[in-house]
């Protein structure tokens, strides 16, 4: 099987190669999108969308199939990554660390586990001792990371900046958060489920945000139709449209990360890990 996943992965390889021989060259002025796409955004970017930042109107808008494909991709990867490395059988063998004296004790007999007090405190096997240091800075710097996450995607259509941006952003912090205290720590304050809940919310704020324009009059991701259901300048629908599908985004990057992060430290177990 190994082998012929080899040559799965060299067949599929040699083919994106030779795909690739047929683009135009970089910076190519003559290319298909130098000539017809990019002056066509350029110039009616901020007519149409009423958005200054081109980048985050060509992703969210004029490319919205794709850009909803890419979300559900992410989705996809986060609960691949659930599938594949979950894992919900109990270990027989645990560490436990005595809070008062630091001693730490080694459970071989998954029995005994029950009979351990409250004065332990499970531990991983390479458990070393967290810095007071590292966790009042990190305890101190989180919060302003996850607001600068939250300007980040609510400003993606003024400035550089969207929905995977700040959807990264805000999963960095909640590994920094496992990182500088532990992992447990992290799953103590987001479930597992809060997780799964927000990935595939996520997607459905996009594709439900998208599917109204539909009944509106409008076709399948055009935010225009959305101007009776929206107050305000109607010119800015398309630009609250926007914002609205880049909530969604962050949302699923967010727990996407945090769900792949948790699952491969701690071996699918949920329990053990950086």
């Amino acid at each position: 099987m190994k082998f012929l996943g080899f040559i799965v992965v060299c067949l599929t390889g040699a083919l994106l190669l030779y795909g690739t021989g047929q683009f135009p060259a970089w910076g190519d002025p003559g290319s298909p999108a130098s000539t017809h796409l990019s002056n066509y955004y350029i110039e009616k970017t901020v007519e149409q969308t009423q958005v200054p930042n081109i980048v985050t109107a060509v992703l969210a808008d004029y490319r919205g199939f794709d850009t909803m494909f890419e979300t559900s991709v992410i989705f996809c990867a986060g609960l691949t990554c659930f599938l594949l490395l979950r894992d919900f059988t109990e270990k027989k063998e645990r560490f436990y660390r005595h809070r008062p004296t630091g001693v730490i004790l080694h459970v071989k007999d998954s029995e005994k586990v029950l009979k351990v007090g409250k004065e332990f405190e499970h531990i991983d096997k390479d458990f070393v001792p967290s810095d007071l240091i590292i966790k009042t800075v990190c305890r101190i710097l989180i919060p302003f990371i996850q607001i600068y996450a939250l300007y980040v995607v609510a400003h993606g259509d003024f400035s550089p900046g969207g929905g995977f941006q700040g959807g990264v952003i805000f999963g960095s912090s909640l590994i920094l958060l496992a990182i500088s205290y532990d992992l447990k720590t992290l799953v103590e304050r987001i479930k597992e489920k809060v997780l799964g809940i927000f990935a595939a919310v996520g997607v459905l704020i996009y594709v439900g945000i998208a599917t109204i324009c539909m009944p509106m009059g409008g076709n399948f991701l055009n935010y225009g139709m959305l101007a009776p259901l929206l107050p305000g300048d109607p010119r800015h629908v398309r630009a609250l449209g926007m914002l609205g599908v880049e909530i969604g985004v962050g949302l699923a990057v967010m727990a996407v990360m945090a769900i792949i992060y948790i699952n491969i430290v701690s071996e699918g177990r949920h329990d053990e890990g950086l």
